[in-house]
């Protein structure tokens, strides 16, 4: 049984321009009293093709967690351009949510993002210089990928191996994450 539960993210400011700050609100519930902070990550995907270009957009610690319902704001910087990809900008990735007690994953939260031009002429003609002041973001809040996964909350030194409880998609939750 997991102690903290996420309730509720919800995509703020969106769609956005690409170089716009990338925010979330989220809601959490923890169940127990945590000896220790939760640690939030997150992490832009650069490239399909290799890991290599993910970015650590953010990473906080967060805590100490009071039993009950909690909310809060997760922002953090658009990734760095000049570490993507060129012909990876435009087009379809990912961002990742990542929650982690005592450095274990136990809850991985990823959307789709759309990066397009505004201007329907470098839709249809992107140009061989990409125009980053004229791309738009948009995250597919509707549809996160939700992944779980089992940790001992109770004894950090237990080196069982994580292992995946369940990934679902919007259709299937059994907790609201919008």
């Amino acid at each position: 049984m997991s102690l903290v539960n996420i309730l509720n993210v919800q995509v703020l400011d969106n769609p956005t321009k690409f170089t716009d700050p990338f925010q979330f609100e989220i809601t959490l519930e923890c169940n127990a009293p945590l000896p220790d902070d939760l640690e939030w990550r997150m992490i832009y995907v650069g490239s399909a093709e290799s890991s290599e270009y993910d970015q650590v957009l953010e990473s906080i610690m967060l805590g100490p967690i009071p039993v009950g319902i909690n909310k809060f704001i997760f922002s953090a910087d658009a990734p760095k351009i000049e570490l993507l990809p060129k012909a990876d900008l435009l087009e379809v990735t990912v961002v990742l949510l990542c929650c982690l007690y005592q450095d274990k994953e136990f809850v991985r939260i990823g959307y789709y993002v759309n990066n397009e031009y505004i201007d329907q002429e470098l839709q249809e003609n992107p140009p061989e210089e990409p125009r980053i002041d004229r791309l738009q973001r948009n995250i597919l809040a509707d549809k996160p990928k939700v992944t779980r996964y089992t940790i001992d909350w109770m004894n950090p030194q237990n080196t069982i191996p994580q292992q995946e409880e369940k990934t679902t998609d919007a259709a299937e939750q059994d907790m609201m994450v919008q």
